[in-house]
């Protein structure tokens, strides 16, 4: 932290209680020195409390002495004794205004349909719903399934085309990444294979012969009067 938590009201202090350069007090608080001197002529729009930096522990008294006694020194912000730690960045739930929610189920009868390799949580972030109103569209367990009708979640404006590509993205990878060995970088067969025509067997293979219709006449002849 370069600057003070208040610089305002740490600038107003100093002006009244140093004889620090307005230069000086607008390069510690982070401020123009046109405003600091606007603060010095009761000339600035708002009303100001000052606020003490040395009794916050952000400046000390020897480094406001050594400021006014030399104009071009700056002033450095004292350490702090405790270290703050950093602010954790927590994932909030997304929000869908109110007049929206109401398409949340046609989404996710939509995705549920379309992209069944994503799981509920994954669902639930994209267009922000709760896991058991998932699982109650997916078991056709809701309280309206027979109102409800499949719709883009894009086109509902609960997500975007980007977000909805990306989630995709993530599940196909995941699915082939656990997907068995036997499985893992198999391709459909060429359509050359799968268009062919069956050979024919051996005994089709073997010339068919030939008959002469005269001769048959005549062996069935012969037959009928060796019968006689």
């Amino acid at each position: 932290m370069n600057k003070p938590l208040m610089p305002k009201a740490t600038a107003a202090w100093l002006i009244n209680n140093t004889t620090l350069t307005f230069d000086q007090i607008a390069e510690f608080c982070g401020l123009h020195h046109l405003e600091i001197k606007a603060m010095a002529d009761d000339l600035h729009p708002e009303k100001i409390v000052p606020l003490d930096p040395t009794m916050s522990g952000q400046l000390t008294r020897e480094e406001i002495t050594a400021g006014e006694k030399d104009p071009r020194k700056r002033l450095v912000i004292a350490r702090s004794t405790h270290d703050v730690p950093p602010p954790k960045n927590k994932t909030r739930p997304r929000y869908t205004p109110v007049s929206r929610r109401q398409d949340r189920p046609d989404a996710i009868a939509w995705i549920v349909r379309n992209h069944p390799e994503l799981t509920d949580a994954e669902i639930g972030k994209l267009i922000g719903t709760t896991k058991s109103t998932i699982q109650s569209i997916r078991t056709r367990a809701h309280w309206n399934i027979a109102n409800i009708k499949p719709v883009d979640p894009v086109t509902l404006g609960l997500c975007s085309q980007l977000e909805l590509d990306l989630a995709v993205t993530r599940a196909a990878d995941r699915k082939a990444k656990n997907a068995p060995p036997e499985l893992k970088g198999a391709t459909l067969r060429p359509a050359a294979e799968t268009t062919k025509q069956p050979e024919p067997e051996e005994e089709e293979r073997q010339p068919q012969m030939k008959y002469d219709p005269a001769s048959v006449f005549a062996s069935f002849q012969r037959v009928r009067g060796d019968k006689t």
